[in-house]
């Protein structure tokens, strides 16, 4: 029997947000932990390096001049502005992945959340939620999903199954004849 002819989901964009102090850099960790293949883009920014940081590993670290051609040239998914500095998360760091069959986990603030989804239909928005967090029903309504992270363990665990459902679903024989 040849798997040629197997179907199988594409890999798909998965986007985590919640409020501030949510939790998500240690969730996503949880995640790379357990599911291998997912990916995380590296977001760019316009502010230095922090002690410890590499270019291109941690961050990409942009000039505001090399940051503004990026925006002018639509490669940046989305965007935004902390105090002085801009970040945003460059289109390329999830269509290559995605290209590549990788699933691709992106965690972003709220706001930076809707940004993805007004820009990328598809995306699977997923929030993570503190077990007093008490989200604006309108904000609640945008998310397929709701992970309460009340233990960092469970919460990583449920995103895996989020994530995998559609890209680890065993491809499926089609019918002969």
């Amino acid at each position: 029997m040849s798997t040629d002819d197997e179907a199988r989901p594409a890999a798909r964009l998965t986007v985590l947000a919640g409020p501030s102090g949510a939790g998500r850099e240690s969730v996503v960790e949880l995640v790379r932990a357990r599911f291998p293949s997912v990916r995380v883009p590296v977001t760019a920014t316009t502010r230095p390096p922090r002690p410890g940081e590499v270019d291109g590993v941690h961050r990409l670290f942009l000039s505001p001049a090399e940051f503004d051609r990026m925006i002018a040239a639509d490669e940046l998914l989305e965007w935004s502005r902390i105090g002085p500095y801009r970040r945003g998360v460059p289109r390329a760091g999830i269509r290559v992945p995605l290209a590549a069959g990788h699933p691709v986990l992106l965690p972003l603030d709220l706001p930076g959340a809707l940004a993805v989804r007004a820009a990328a239909p598809d995306v699977q928005l997923v929030l993570l939620a503190p077990p007093s967090y008490r989200p604006d029903p309108t904000v609640a309504d945008a998310f397929a999903h709701t992970v309460r992270h009340d233990r960092a363990e469970r919460a990583a665990d449920e995103l895996v199954g989020l994530i995998g459902s559609s890209f680890l679903a065993p491809a499926q024989p089609r019918p002969s004849g």
